[in-house]
């Protein structure tokens, strides 16, 4: 049986290629699945990649993980990684390692950015390595 990793993705994600591409890079949503898809092949792993604007759906999403025993959970909940306290106590609830994800880098952003509720809970954190950071954390969920 192969080992499954949820990558959860929250608000605006699907607007990567095209929201601020300065900030988050040209690549879209669907060309980093291809690609996450390409790297999980390679360590023998499935991925269940996702999208949502909706808080609810990613603590739903989360309690998922759980219950279908994934391996790990990559999470890149975007602005509600600042501000949702309901996705820390899912974390906490779920008992699976979840590896923060962002294409830039919080901490040289605005100051709001600089506190994470997601990070209080994670195991590592990938941030700043554009769409190639998703690669490095699955790398990362392999090892658990």
């Amino acid at each position: 049986m192969i080992d499954t990793v949820f990558v959860l993705n929250g608000p605006n994600l699907n607007l990567l290629g095209t929201r601020e591409p300065e900030i988050y890079g040209s690549a879209t949503l669907a060309d980093i699945e291809a690609m996450l898809q390409d790297k999980a092949r390679e360590l023998g792993l499935a991925i269940d990649f996702r999208q949502t604007n909706h808080e609810g759906v990613l603590v739903d999403w989360l309690h998922e993980a759980r219950a279908t025993g994934a391996k790990a959970v990559l999470l890149n909940a975007a602005a509600y990684t600042h501000t949702s306290i309901a996705l820390l106590d899912a974390i906490k609830a779920i008992e699976l390692p979840v590896i923060e994800v962002h294409l830039s880098d919080p901490a040289t952003r605005e100051p709001f950015r600089h506190i994470s509720y997601v990070g209080m809970a994670a195991v590592a954190e990938v941030k700043g390595l554009g769409a190639n950071g998703y690669a490095v954390a699955l790398a990362k969920a392999a090892a658990f």
